[in-house]
């Protein structure tokens, strides 16, 4: 018997960072995200000689364990031993054996989510082999708690919910840890339009998020009026991506990207710097209207709003600095689980 999963990556159209404690707390977030059909796989294999196995596959990175309640962390495996220790010790399954090998489509560091939809989909396969009883916001919350609670990995809440749902969502991030998922219910035609008019495109870059979220998180803690008041703005972006795309306003796009870009450098010192600017103003001067940094910043994938037919000239003008555009098609299909016999 194998156990499969899959969960999609996401990119984030607006509010950005306003899913990212204490922020959210204060004040409550907003966030607009689409996924796409790049995905996060697991396979997980039941043994029966003791031993756990994880592997990361296309590279010879492998650890076997013996079974036990709760491992210790072992360097580059912390997600496997994360979604491991608190799937036994909350549904009290005792110690496990088995192989679990997991698979992403993008490199992890590049800001399509890709940690937190390794969670998403590590926590789908055990899901699936267990028949653990957990509807989508329980393993949307689940998967938030064993990456910022019990590994203490610095981010915010809206990746795992992007994970498990799938589909353009606007979510609100509330107080007291509430959230609440709201799909947008898009005509194709729009949908279709919006696909077309964005272009994706890896800067060959990869960075750490976690040194430009404590920034932020400290900028809040403090006070810090800029950062806050940048802050209130992407919130208040998200509404304005909603409207947007729910009256098929599509030509204001690119513009509620561009105040939203402008807004989210003012969070933190390390989310641009001089390649990410050249790039941008590379792309504007050749048709694109808007755009922004995918995830927390720094490097990774960028992605604009390029208008009318536009979209091969941008694109020819930012691989000159030596990334590539990545294809992509939006996926309205969140964690999916399956077994083979």
């Amino acid at each position: 018997m194998i156990i499969r999963s899959k969960a999609p990556l996401r990119i984030g159209l607006a509010g950005g960072g306003t899913d990212v404690s204490p922020y959210s707390d204060i004040y409550g977030g907003a966030i607009l995200n689409a996924t796409i059909d790049l995905y996060a796989y697991a396979s997980l294999e039941p043994l029966d000689n003791g031993k756990i196995e994880f592997c990361i596959d296309g590279t010879d990175r492998c650890v076997t364990l013996n079974s036990a309640k709760e491992l210790e962390l072992v360097e580059g495996f912390e997600l496997f031993i994360g979604v491991y220790n608190r799937v036994v010790k909350q549904f009290n399954t005792g110690a496990l054996s088995f192989r679990l090998t997991s698979y992403i489509e993008a490199p992890q560091g590049s800001g399509l989510g890709t940690s937190s939809t390794i969670v998403v989909s590590l926590l789908g396969a055990f899901v699936e082999w267990l028949k653990l009883p957990l509807g989508q916001y329980d393993i949307a919350h689940l998967a938030f708690e064993i990456e910022r609670i019990d590994l203490n990995m610095s981010g915010g809440k809206q990746d795992q919910y992007a994970a498990t749902f799938g589909g353009i969502n606007f979510i609100e991030f509330l107080p007291g840890d509430k959230v609440i998922v709201n799909p947008l219910q898009l005509k194709n035609e729009i949908l279709y339009e919006l696909e077309f008019n964005l272009l994706l495109y890896f800067t060959a870059t990869q960075r750490m998020s976690a040194a430009i979220i404590d920034e932020q998180v400290k900028n809040v803690k403090e006070k810090n009026e800029k950062s806050v008041e940048a802050m209130h703005n992407l919130k208040e972006q998200a509404h304005q991506m909603k409207d947007s795309l729910l009256r098929g306003d599509l030509n204001k796009i690119g513009e509620v990207l561009h105040f939203g870009w402008q807004n989210k450098k003012q969070m933190a010192h390390s989310i641009t710097n001089n390649l990410i600017d050249q790039i941008y103003n590379t792309a504007l001067k050749n048709g694109a209207t808007g755009g922004k940094i995918s995830g927390a910043g720094g490097g990774g994938f960028m992605f604009f709003f390029c208008p009318g037919i536009t979209k091969i000239k941008v694109a020819r003008s930012i691989e000159t600095f030596g990334g590539k555009v990545q294809p992509f098609k939006f996926t309205q299909q969140g964690l999916t689980t399956w077994t083979i016999h």
